[in-house]
């Protein structure tokens, strides 16, 4: 049987990746790395086992340093899958990881799929029910390519470890009901001297809402004609309970909001349950960043906008006639 590790920096990242492990019937561990590193909640979301290193060199240590001592309990652990947040330093360090291991790698899945391998003596194709019981685990992921214009289908074929970093918000955080308590396990990790030291840390000064973790997400395109037209649409998201996003063109080119704010291919990928889209029309940069929604509401004066295609509810009208409209009959509710 397949044990799966799951690792992130960020908790919320880790118990997405621990609810999905513990729907594939596997044992699920995860790496608590660091001092103050435990956490009690990684138990409820169906870790069965948490390996634990307090080693205060964890704490700023190097991507390479982190795939090092991940890479140790890869081995102490016995798993043959392990999940990471596709983070900027998840990435390079499912990278630095897979390299140690000899595994394949595949990052910035957006999909994941089981299929097992059947063993000698059963019957029926993997994944079927007759192989339900046996044989090797595997995930089949999904992932953009050619540009954000489509999703290819990508599997580690070898039957060794597979090293796969998750994108953030692909799944669900779900406490699972009567999830029984699991272990710690502290292991004493040899960690080599750094070849480099942090001097200083700073958070990167930016101002804007976390578009990544919102419910309700109303973004903005270069259909509105003045900056101070994002207060209006501030003031929807305000009447929603949300936050404001924008596309490219509104961050990099006009430099209306800041690029934390900025959701599509090269910016944040977003799953709220409701997304609202004003006066953007939808190409597929931008698209891809939202295909998680739940709901999808479009507001735009052209009917032919690629944005329609892909919303739930459509509003064809000029934004500044509908969106005061909507704040005011919301602010009536």
């Amino acid at each position: 049987m397949s044990r799966m590790l799951v690792y992130s920096e960020r908790p919320g990242m880790a118990r997405e990746l621990l609810s999905f492990a513990a729907s594939t019937g596997e044992p699920a561990a995860i790496a608590l790395l660091g001092p103050g590193a435990g956490d009690q909640d990684c138990f409820a979301y169906g870790a069965q086992v948490a390996y634990t290193c307090a080693d205060p060199a964890l704490a700023e240590a190097a991507d390479e340093t982190i795939a090092m001592a991940l890479g140790q309990v890869v081995e102490r652990s016995g798993c043959d899958i392990v999940l990471i947040g596709s983070t900027l330093s998840g990435r390079a360090v499912a990278a630095h990881l897979a390299q140690r291991l000899g595994a394949g790698c595949i990052t910035d899945a957006n999909g994941l799929r089981c299929e097992r391998d059947a063993q000698p003596g059963t019957s029926g194709p993997a994944g079927s029910a007759s192989a339900d019981h046996g044989g090797r685990l595997r995930l089949i992921a999904t992932r953009y390519a050619l540009g954000g214009n489509t999703l290819a289908t990508e599997c580690i074929l070898p039957p060794h470890r597979q090293v796969i970093a998750v994108m953030p918000q692909t799944f669900e955080a779900r406490p699972r009901a009567g999830q029984a308590g699991g272990t710690f396990e502290a292991l004493s990790l040899a960690l080599p001297a750094a070849r480099a030291r942090t001097v200083e840390r700073q958070p990167k000064q930016q101002a804007g809402a976390d578009v990544e973790s919102a419910d309700v997400v109303v973004c903005v395109g270069r259909g509105l004609g003045a900056a101070a037209d994002l207060q209006m649409a501030g003031a929807l998201a305000e009447a929603l309970g949300g936050v404001l996003a924008c596309t490219r063109p509104v961050s990099h080119d006009r430099h209306w909001l800041p690029e934390k704010q900025m959701v599509g291919i090269s910016g944040k990928i977003i799953s709220p349950r409701l997304y609202v889209g004003i006066a953007l029309s939808g190409q597929i940069q931008h698209t891809v960043g939202i295909t998680g929604a739940r709901v999808t509401v479009a507001i735009n004066s052209d009917k032919g906008a690629p944005i329609f295609k892909m919303a739930d509810y459509g509003i064809v009208g000029d934004a500044y006639e509908v969106v005061p409209r909507l704040v005011e009959k919301l602010g009536r509710r």
